[in-house]
């Protein structure tokens, strides 16, 4: 009989930290070029691009970590 081999929940998560963070920085990016009409308090210090950066750094080290991991 054949194991059956998963993945560990880590790749996943990186996985999902990576697109969404991805997502959320690229957002930032155009909102620093086209700036909405809504001012916020903090909005000078673009926190949608800090943020997703960060998302993109976890979740790139935690998928690459455990890509070759099986369970």
């Amino acid at each position: 009989m054949t194991e059956i081999k998963m993945k560990p929940i880590w790749y996943f998560v990186g996985l999902i930290l990576l697109v969404m963070g991805g997502i959320i920085m690229l957002t930032g990016i155009y909102l620093l070029f086209v700036p909405s009409t809504e001012k916020t308090v903090l909005a000078n210090t673009h926190p949608d691009i800090w943020w997703g950066a960060l998302m993109v750094l976890f979740g790139g080290f935690m998928f690459f970590k455990t890509r070759k991991q099986t369970v």
